[in-house]
């Protein structure tokens, strides 16, 4: 990532020179922005041909707005603007990007959400971006890079009272994934190049590097092969800013070829045995990264407006694997067959692929949309078919503007159901749960945290909201059920037949975002009650039914954007 910076850096000093109006993404970390816009888009007041389903978004090009940060004309005045500004006969362009801090409370454990290059952190912790947006002619530069600080205080892991057998179990799991408790024994400080990219533009099309932070499909708060849960990495990729449009539909579509980084973090107790086995199998050396490469198509056909279908698919494996063509394009090179015939190449790769729908209507104020998951690329149809919840996961969500008497001022109604837990007995046993992989050991992970569905492995969790909003105003109510590791808990207990043990969060909890001018504020508080923390309970007499390791989290989260003049 260091190398990702000095390119950047170095980029933007000789392209400041010579930067037409392109227009600059919208950063996946100004979520209040994007909600706002598909508000607008439920309510008939902006494009309804924009899936939502390939993100950033670039609101110039598709939306057409006057620039990709000004959504609804009121925020800059390009005429009078000290810094925003056009030069060389109108053709080159500057634009200082909006300021955004944002700052994050766990009160006793780490917990957190999509929240970028935040890590899993009890205290305190800050994330402050800025940065400027240039281009002249085809060729355009954002340089918006993270500065992260956290308390990263010490908290509660796996408990060590666990037997030897779960916890043996427990390292089935971090033996083929990279996803650490806690970054290490001291304050963490990084500095990344966060939502950064160089291109070369050409009408829809967009060719470039870029380190910043991807979402493949429709769900507001789950995706199961890109979100910004984890930070951005650095990849190229070649991709829509706006949808073609063909005598059929219209088409957004991105493909991507990346690095993928380790944590450098060891999981908790490296020298634990059992049966005088050691537990902890070391996975590769950190210099030998990992290669990804990626494709998502949006479809929206002429004859149902409103309803947008999508592919997309993601491989990944380590440099050292690489040897041939369809390494760096295995969609083009799946390998599809029955399981029982042994394909070395394909076990190399750890391969992720799912389709998904929305469906909007302006009319009737609601979006409905879903997303279904398969864990690997090489099974036929036959088979598939047979079998369809093998390897599967899914995701369901819908949201209602409901109008009231107040112009403009509507109830959102907003629910969400994912489920990356397995329900086939022989899938569990065999551990062969999302973003982990027996071979690629380091799972489906960047810089230590999942880059899909941020709550991990095996989880199921259902979210709901009522919120009043008014253009970006935004006050409301949440409800979150996570059912964490689900495929874990059936792993361990299922030998003992004790099904009391469950570790699950319900975490109730207030919005808020407003407008102040040209600054956007956002605060979020939440109660977290966990039952069974990590799996513990111990029997301690004859009755059955006895408290598990409950706990209390209080979260907490403030961000604040200003947009210049």
């Amino acid at each position: 990532m260091n190398r990702a910076i000095k390119l950047l850096v170095l980029s933007s000093l000789v392209a400041i020179n010579f930067f037409h109006a392109i227009g600059q993404s919208l950063s996946l970390n100004q979520r209040e922005m994007e909600d706002y816009l598909r508000r607008e888009q439920l309510l008939g007041k902006t494009d309804s041909t924009i899936s939502f389903m390939i993100r950033p978004l670039y609101p110039q090009q598709s939306l057409k707005k006057d620039n990709g940060i000004d959504l609804d004309g009121t925020f800059t005045d390009e005429d009078l603007s000290k810094i925003k500004f056009r030069f060389l006969e109108n053709k080159g362009r500057f634009q200082i990007l909006p300021v955004m801090w944002r700052t994050q409370y766990n009160s006793n454990y780490a917990f957190g959400l999509n929240d970028g290059s935040m890590i899993p952190n009890r205290g305190l912790q800050h994330l402050i971006s800025m940065g400027f947006y240039g281009e002249y002619g085809p060729f355009s530069i954002q340089l918006q890079p993270e500065f992260i600080h956290a308390a990263n205080r010490d908290f509660q892991g796996f408990p060590t009272e666990h037997y030897g057998i779960t916890w043996m179990r427990y390292y089935e799991w971090l033996n083929t994934s990279d996803i650490p408790e806690r970054f290490g024994t001291s304050p963490y400080t990084r500095i990344l190049p966060g939502q950064s990219s160089i291109r070369f533009n050409h009408r829809e099309l967009s060719i470039g590097i870029s380190t910043e932070n991807l979402w493949w499909g429709p769900a507001r708060r789950s995706s199961l092969l890109m979100s910004n849960h984890a930070p951005g990495f650095l990849h190229a990729t070649i991709n829509t800013r706006e949808p073609i449009n063909t005598p059929i539909g219209k088409f957004e579509t991105q493909l991507i070829a990346g690095r993928l980084e380790d944590s450098g973090i060891a999981p908790p107790q490296t020298d634990i045995s059992y049966a005088q086995t050691p537990l902890y199998v070391a996975k590769q050396e950190s210099q030998n990264w990992r290669y990804i490469s990626g494709f998502v198509l949006s479809y929206q056909p002429t004859w149902v407006p409103g309803l947008f279908l999508g592919f997309s698919s993601v491989s990944q494996m380590y440099n050292s694997d690489m040897s041939k063509f369809g390494d760096y394009l295995p969609l083009f090179n799946s390998q599809k067959g029955p399981e029982s015939i042994s394909r070395p190449d394909v076990d190399k790769r750890n391969q992720l692929s799912a389709g998904y729908f929305r469906w909007i209507s302006p009319k009737g104020r609601f979006e409905f949309y879903g997303e279904y998951g398969s864990n690997g690329n090489s099974r036929s149809l036959h088979d598939f078919l047979i079998n369809p919840d093998l390897n599967r996961a899914f995701s369901f969500g819908l949201t209602h503007l409901i109008p009231l008497k107040k112009t403009d001022a509507f109830m959102q109604v907003g629910l969400e159901i994912t489920q990356t837990g397995q329900t086939i007995r022989e899938n569990i046993l065999a551990k062969n749960s999302w973003y982990t992989h027996p071979h690629v050991r380091h799972g489906y992970t960047h810089q230590g945290q999942v880059l899909g569905f941020g709550y991990g492995p095996g989880s199921n969790v259902i979210s709901a909201e009522l919120a009043w909003v008014r253009n970006f105003n935004k006050i409301g109510f949440q409800l979150e059920y996570i059912n964490n590791n689900n495929d874990f808990y059936y792993f361990a207990f299922e030998e003992s037949k004790d099904w009391r043990t469950k570790y699950v969060d319900i975490i109730p909890g207030f919005i808020t975002e407003w407008r102040v001018s040209n600054l956007l504020l956002s605060a979020t508080a939440q109660f977290q009650r966990t039952l069974n923390y990590k799996w513990y309970l111990r029997q301690t007499g004859d009755q059955y039914f006895v408290p598990g390791l409950d706990k209390n989290n209080t979260i907490g989260r403030l961000s604040a954007t200003y947009i210049f003049k």
